[in-house]
Parts: structure tokens; sequence; C-alpha cells
């Protein structure tokens, strides 16, 4: 019990700490109103549709908004990874601003529904951008591994309080209003999150990327993504039990409009009001989730987590009152919670951070095209099996999916456990400090253990560089044209000037009594040191120093 409470609160401290952020604390403000906004118009386009065409005009809406979505998250990744992410982030924001003012001109004055339609389109088109360099930029501002997991799940917290109130509050304005007001108060928030993105002072000015992309395409970049993750098997079952979760959820935002007039009778403002129920879940889910700070075997919480988020849905059509639907949704939604914070983390620990923004316009390429199949095929299944049927049919396809995978989700906790030990080592010195937390775990997971004997050499003046040694114990002498210049012992470093300036080691490195070392292959370590700016002037004034010396 006392280390239920310690770990408690360790996570709140963690949690804590995501406030005493400033950087991270204006990007939760941006991302609330984002999500509010989204949730309360994602309601009002949904009841647009089902006046104009009924249940298979709403599952036609999720399939043009979800499927050009799902062939523009690959490029929308590409931003991230190539521009600075913020000034990425507060374009998306200003054009969809712009898309939902359009739309309320179009609804106000009677404009035809195809328009309205495109511009739905477009504004989840140009989501594709601002969701992969939020979740690029995250790692980046993150102090420590622990902060990194409080920030998803305060994202996550966030993004669930956006559910339980923008549904809420767009089945209270269409109660008492039209859906032309709905999409006018997102354009507000919008707005409102561009403000608090400009409001985030970074340390040093991104400079993402464009110098260095110019030979590369636009189509290679975009497949570095899919290249990174077709080279794992870890990402692509998590990119693939995501995408069955999407699925189900595409499925959902049309069963749960028609459900809630057809089934529940609950009426148009029903719809809010049951998808509302789903964010209320979530937000407990998220305020649950706050135990999953520090956790490392994250795999299986993911598992049980898609299965608490599907097999509720197939509880409403086997009781289909008000009540138990309401209750039923609302533990849907702290599986969802919990679902989002383990899998971003996951993939978060588990991506190059070079390639991070990339990977998740995939993930989200995969949503939108699984979420566009659930759309279109919810009305057919419907048709086939009743609205019933349909909740139970969609309720019980991902536990069929996720239970087989669980040994798995177990394997990939082992592979991604980082060893504590490796990782302080590295945090410790200067020119790794700096460095992004996900990084500083992909290196600590990379280091090898180095046993030396006593009188051993590690290596000679003149010879080739190959590794960065780091000294876990015992002492190594650092020797120049065979005189003494320094001893090493545990947490010193060597080994990094032939790595960093491509030439034979200046001097050569003997154990003075038998040692333990971690080490770091060349392309490892210059991946990480030489790509981070604030990590590559510290290593050149390790250099400058070291050589100083001889």
């Amino acid at each position: 019990m006392g280390a239920v409470r310690q770990q408690l609160l360790d996570s709140l401290r963690a949690f804590r700490g995501i406030y005493g952020n400033q950087n991270l604390r204006r990007l939760q403000y941006a991302w609330a109103g984002s999500a509010v906004g989204t949730w309360a118009y994602t309601v009002a386009l949904m009841v647009y549709a089902y006046r104009h065409g009924g249940a298979a005009a709403v599952g036609i809406v999720g399939l043009i908004r979800w499927f050009p979505a799902a062939l523009a998250a690959p490029f929308g990744g590409i931003l991230g990874d190539r521009f600075p992410r913020l000034r990425v982030m507060k374009a998306s924001d200003l054009v969809r601003a712009g898309a939902f003012a359009a739309a309320t001109a179009a609804t106000a004055t009677g404009g035809p529904p195809v328009l309205v339609y495109l511009l739905a389109v477009s504004v989840t088109v140009v989501s594709m951008a601002f969701q992969p360099a939020e979740a690029g930029l995250l790692p980046a501002l993150a102090r420590t591994p622990e902060e990194l997991a409080a920030a998803n799940v305060a994202s996550t917290t966030i993004e669930a309080g956006g559910y339980f109130v923008g549904p809420a509050l767009g089945g209270v304005v269409l109660a008492v209003s039209n859906v032309q007001t709905v999409f006018a108060f997102t354009a507000a928030t919008f707005l409102w999150s561009a403000l608090m993105l400009t409001l985030i002072s970074l340390e040093r000015p991104e400079e993402k990327k464009a110098e260095s992309a110019v030979a590369t395409s636009w189509r290679r970049e975009a497949l570095a993504g899919f290249r990174t993750v077709a080279g794992d098997s870890r990402l692509r079952l998590i990119v693939a039990l995501f995408a069955g979760q999407t699925l189900i959820y595409g499925a959902f935002v049309v069963l749960a409009a028609v459900a809630a007039i057809r089934l529940l009778g609950l009426g148009s403002p029903g719809v809010g009001y049951l998808n509302s129920a789903l964010g209320v879940g979530g937000l407990v889910g998220g305020i649950a989730a706050v135990s999953l700070v520090g956790v490392r075997r994250l795999g299986l919480v993911f598992g049980i987590a898609l299965v608490l988020w599907s097999a509720p849905i197939m509880g409403v059509g086997l009781w289909a009152r008000p009540a138990v639907a309401f209750l039923l949704i609302a533990v849907a939604g702290l599986g969802l919670a919990f679902v989002d914070v383990a899998g971003f983390t996951l993939l978060q620990r588990a991506v190059p951070e070079e390639v991070l923004s990339r990977v998740f316009g995939v993930l989200h390429s995969a949503f939108y095209f699984t979420g566009g199949i659930g759309a279109i095929a919810a009305p057919a299944l419907v048709g086939a099996v009743g609205i019933r049927g349909a909740l139970i049919v969609t309720g019980a396809i991902l536990p069929a999916l996720t239970l087989p995978t669980f040994r798995w989700l177990a394997e990939i906790d082992r592979s991604l456990t980082v060893p504590a030990a490796e990782l302080a080592r590295l945090r410790a010195i200067e020119m790794f400090a700096p460095l992004p937390a996900p990084t500083l775990e992909h290196l600590a997971s990379s280091l090898m253990r180095v046993h030396a004997e006593r009188g051993e050499t590690i290596f000679r003046q003149d010879d080739p560089g190959e590794r960065f040694y780091i000294v876990d114990s015992g002492e190594i002498e650092i020797e120049i044209d065979g005189r003494q210049v320094n001893v090493l012992g545990p947490g010193g470093y060597f080994g990094e000037i032939a790595l960093l300036r491509e030439i034979p080691r200046t001097a050569s490195a003997r154990a003075r009594q038998a040692s333990e070392l971690y080490a770091l292959e060349r392309d490892a370590f210059l991946g990480a040191v030489a790509g981070h700016a604030a990590s590559s002037e510290a290593a050149e004034s390790v250099v400058v120093s070291r050589l100083g010396l001889a």
C-alpha cells in the first residue's frame, strides 16, 4: 500500500511539474481550446448531416472527412519534422479558424450542404499538420521521461474534458440556437489556441529543418514514417491496434447519432449529451491515468484499455436504456483515455526523435483511414442488423482483435524498459543533458557493457574512432604521447573527440584498475549529439577544453 501511495505522490509531483514548465502549460491551454471547439463542431456537423440526409448522410460525411485526412496525414507529418513545429501549429490553427468562419457564413445564408462538407474536409486535412507537430514538440519541451508521460496524461485529460464540454455545449447551443452558432464558437476556440502557441517562448529557436531536407523529395520524406513503422514489429503492432481503435470510433460517431435519435429517444440534443458521456469517462480516465506516470510496462495497459474502450459499446446494444447507455459510454471514455496515454507514450519511447512527427503522421493516417471505413460501414451495418445489432457487433470487434496480442505487447514492454543506471549516467554528462527525454532513453538502451582488466588498453592513440565510453566503475588513464594527462573515475567519459572531429584517436585509454564501462557506437552518438544544437555546443566545449590539455 505504501508503494502505491508513493507512486501516486510521484505521479502527482510530475503532473504538477508540467504547470511549472511555462511552455508545456501554454501548449496545454492551446490544446484545451482546440479540443473543446473540435468536439462541439463535430456534434453540430453530425446533426446537420442527419437533418439533410439521415444516417447515410452522417456516414458519408465521416467518409469524406476521414479519407482525405488519411491521405494528407503523412505529408502533415513532414511539416513537423521539416519546419519549426510551433509555426506549423499556429498556421494550422489560423487556417482552421478561417474555415469555421466560412462554415458559419454558409449555414447562416442557407448555402449548399456540399460547401459545408468541403469545409469540414479542409479542417480535418489541415489538422493533419497540427497533431503530429504537437506530438513531436511535446518530448522536446518535457525535461524528464516522467514529465513526458505526465504531459501525455494532461493532453489526454484535456482532450477528454473537451470531449465532455464540447459536445455538451454543442447540445445546449443546438437546443436553444442553431448549427451556425456552434461553428462560430469553434472559430473562436482556434483563435485562442493560436494565441496560446504564440506565447510559447523557446530557449532556442527551432532549427527545423528546411536546410537539411532541401535535397530530399517530399514523397521520400513522407515515406520515411512508413519505412520506420514497417521496419519495426513493435511499431507495426501499436499502429495496427490504434487503427482498430479508430475503426470502432468511426463507427461509434455514426451509431451514437442514430442511437440517440432512433433507439434512446433523446432527440438531436441527445447526440451531444451522449457524446459528452464519453468525455466524462475520458476526464475521469485522464485523472486516473496519472498513475501511469513513470510506469515502464505500458504495453499490457494499452491492450487492456483497448478492450475497455470497445466492450461497453456492445453493452449499449444489449441494454438499450438511456441511463445504462450513459454509464457504459462513460466507461468506454475511461478506456479511451488510457489507450491514448499508454499508446502515445509507447510510440514516443520507441521512435527516434528525427522521424517522430512523420511516424505520428502515419498513425493519424491510419486513424482517419480506418475511421472513415468505420463511418461508412456503420450505416450499412444498421441497415443489415438494426441499430442494436450494429452496436453489439461493433463493440465485439476490438476485443477479438486485441486479446490474442497480449503476449506481443508484453514483449514490447520488455524491449522498451530503459535501464535506470545507464540513463542516470547519460543525464549527468553535459553534452547529453539537453537532449529530449525520448532521445536519452534511446541512447540508454543502446549502451553496451564493456569490462576492462587492469592494464588493458581500450584504444591507442591514432586508432580509428568507433565508440564513445563512460566509466561506470574503476579508473581509466588517458595518455598522450606516453604522458598521462588525465585519470577518469566513475561518471567520467572519453572517446568523443575522434567521433566529433572525424579524426584518429588523439590519446590512448588504459584501465588503471579493473573497470566497467558503457560504450556507445559512433552512429548512435553522432545521431544524438550532432543533431541537437545545445548538445553539439556542449560537446564542442568539451573537445576544445580537452584538446587544450594536449
